[in-house]
């Protein structure tokens, strides 16, 4: 099986050294208390741009040769890959533009927009939004730098594996977020290479899972793509998907899928508990615990990955007024 190994995500470390930053682990006395284990927390939603999507974003710019650079990127995303290339991109002086569908949150657009990128908003769906990816890669030579499928993104995703392992040792179990799974397949990779016997889950939203569907089926299939509190870990993985398929199929020891109202709560523990805003992807790793889906023998390392949440929603989930980002 092709991967990304332990040595392409120790190169990426290096190459995006001062591009990124190498965000704090805590311990979480109040999710300690429920689970009856030691549950510690990744604050990657502290990272420059808002989510651990910088590293990929970073490494994979940093890794284009000088026509490339000249030419521009281009990407499909549900925001925050698109606010990381935007942000790595803008560094370089290089032209971005970055494709969405009509489900990507407003104020996502409005931070990628303020980054200099160009946007199109296309369709209901990420298949929809990467459908002008491949017409502006055809017609005008930009470079595709997709949002999970592609060695260099996975590996810079990695790098929070190696960080999580270095910060807590004796974990036992890692929560990471699920969805097009190059955060997943590159935690997963980093860490069952250095710690074999911690256990990685990934973590995502009932509403539309396309790598869960597609892990059951035993080949990548086509979901329905759906609003939901965690907006982030919407779109497909690719019916041609050629790497993190088969790396979440071969890494992940299981998958967990959360309600609306579980993710809802794992966003108000965060704000009430925790003293952290973060956004509904952000949450589930929190929300799977408080669900009681989680059993574990020893420490727990709780990735919240992204704080990109419009505030007025996350106002409404804290207090109770609404359960998805269609209601908010």
């Amino acid at each position: 099986m092709t991967q990304v190994t332990l040595e392409h995500i120790r190169a990426a470390r290096e190459r995006i050294a001062g591009k990124v930053e190498r965000t704090p682990t805590v311990l979480s006395q109040s999710l300690s208390d429920e689970l009856g284990a030691q549950v510690h927390l990744k604050l990657e939603h502290r990272q420059t741009t808002g989510s651990f999507k910088l590293r990929g974003a970073s490494n994979a710019i940093a890794s284009l040769s000088a026509e490339q650079k000249a030419r521009g990127v281009v990407a499909a995303s549900t925001g925050n890959h698109g606010r990381a290339l935007a942000h790595a991109a803008k560094l370089e002086g290089m032209r971005a533009v970055i494709c969405m569908s009509r489900l990507v949150p407003g104020n996502k657009l409005e931070e990628i927009r303020r980054l200099g990128a160009e946007v199109r908003i296309v369709g209901d769906s990420q298949d929809d939004a990467q459908q002008e990816v491949d017409r502006l890669v055809a017609q005008e030579g930009l470079v595709m730098l997709p949002p999970f499928d592609h060695p260099d993104i996975i590996a810079g995703q990695g790098t929070l594996g190696l960080e999580m392992i270095e910060q807590v040792p004796d974990a036992a179990l890692v929560l990471v977020q699920l969805s097009g799974g190059g955060l997943a397949s590159g935690v997963a990779s980093a860490i069952k290479a250095v710690s074999p016997r911690t256990k990685v889950i990934g973590v995502s939203m009932a509403r539309g899972a396309a790598m869960k569907a597609s892990l059951d089926a035993g080949h990548p299939v086509l979901v329905e793509e759906l609003p939901t509190l965690a907006d982030s870990l919407g779109g497909g993985i690719g019916l041609d998907n050629r790497l993190t398929f088969a790396m979440c199929r071969d890494l992940l020891d299981d998958v967990i899928l959360l309600s609306e109202d579980e993710i809802a709560a794992g966003i108000r523990h965060a704000y009430a508990r925790e003293r952290e805003i973060i956004e509904g992807a952000g949450a589930v790793g929190i929300a799977a615990l408080l669900a009681g889906k989680i059993t574990t023998n020893g420490p727990v390392v709780v990735l919240l990955s992204g704080r990109n949440i419009d505030m007025d929603a996350h106002r409404k989930i804290v207090c109770g007024e609404a359960r998805s980002e269609r209601a908010a």
